[in-house]
């Protein structure tokens, strides 16, 4: 079996972070969003995402731009988007349930948005919360913020409040 170099591994996306170590994580878009986009960037970081091992990668960027690049790359993906103006709690109900799965079936799941901010953040505190993994939203939010190295403005902290009013993973 031939030695890959160090190109051939990829390079970690920018922002990435477990959120439950070596089952869920969340990045940056792959090759970085607006004018900081490139395509070789997106390349080499779908690469590693593939040599990372994950099952599957979870875009909630609005519109489903470069999700072909994960075709090309060999890495499975799922388009759920989440755009400012959707109805939150009902992307959420389906969102959750979905990942849970997701992660039951021995997954290793990759969620990412355009940026790592507010919508991310407050989507995976939320989920956190709702399987009960994290018994509040403030202990989840101070968790997350941790984990992302951010402090977590009204938008993610509403998501969480949502998250915490829906049909709970654990009833």
């Amino acid at each position: 079996m031939a030695v890959k170099g160090k190109w051939a591994q990829g390079i970690e996306p920018r922002n990435f972070c477990w959120v439950i170590k070596d089952k869920l994580a969340v990045c940056e878009r792959p090759g970085g969003y607006g004018a900081n986009h490139r395509r070789v960037r997106r390349q080499e970081e779908i690469i590693w995402i593939r040599e990372q091992g994950f099952t599957s990668v979870v875009s909630v960027i609005p519109s489903p731009h470069n999700l072909h690049n994960y075709d090309e790359l060999g890495v499975a993906w799922l388009h759920r988007p989440f755009a400012p103006h959707d109805d939150a709690r009902s992307v959420l109900g389906q969102l959750y349930p979905e990942l849970r799965g997701l992660l039951a079936a021995e997954g290793k799941l990759l969620v990412h948005g355009e940026e790592l901010g507010d919508r991310i953040s407050g989507l995976v505190a939320g989920y956190l919360v709702w399987t009960g993994m994290v018994p509040s939203g403030p202990q989840a939010t101070s968790l997350t913020e941790r984990l992302v190295h951010r402090q977590m403005g009204p938008i993610g902290r509403e998501i969480v409040s949502l998250a915490l009013d829906l049909p709970r993973a654990d009833a």
